[in-house]
């Protein structure tokens, strides 16, 4: 029986805040050659790294099986954590370059676990700058505040 190649998957993600700390909206698109999948949520107090973060993770945890995933967004807090930072941060126990408490902690260690079992390629890309998917997740993540302050309002 012949060796079977891993699914690949794109993922592009954004958050949002309004108020940092404030409302907050996440959105990921999730595409193979043969299906495009929206995720989306949202928290009442929250920050905009936290809700970065949660994007990723939430589409990450998504994957049933380990995948090849080029992940795309346009938040260097999450791509330089991932590739830069997160090996002297468990190195040090959980501080940071400043001997500092690493901010997230919680989402950091959610994410590494979401990551273990697939083949990352981190990418960046200019917030705001014309990009399709990354348009349309920020379309969507201020949507996502837009939906939970109106709850809020309701309530």
């Amino acid at each position: 029986m012949g060796k079977t190649s891993k699914p690949f998957v794109h993922i592009y993600t954004d958050g949002a805040c309004s108020g940092n700390p404030g409302i907050g909206g996440f959105c990921a698109i999730l595409k193979t050659d043969r299906k495009t999948r929206e995720i989306t949520g949202s928290e009442r107090t929250t920050t905009n790294n936290r809700m970065e973060l949660m994007s990723v993770i939430s589409a990450l945890e998504k994957l049933r099986k380990p995948c090849r995933v080029i992940i795309t967004t346009d938040s260097n807090y999450v791509v330089k954590g991932m590739t830069e930072w997160i090996t002297g941060w468990t190195q040090r126990n959980w501080l940071n370059a400043q001997n500092k408490a690493v901010l997230n902690r919680d989402l950091w260690e959610r994410l590494i676990t979401a990551s273990e079992q697939h083949e990352i390629e981190w990418h960046w890309v200019k917030g705001h700058n014309g990009h399709p998917e990354n348009e349309r997740c920020d379309m969507l993540a201020r949507g996502e505040i837009s939906k939970l302050r109106q709850k809020i309002r309701d309530e």
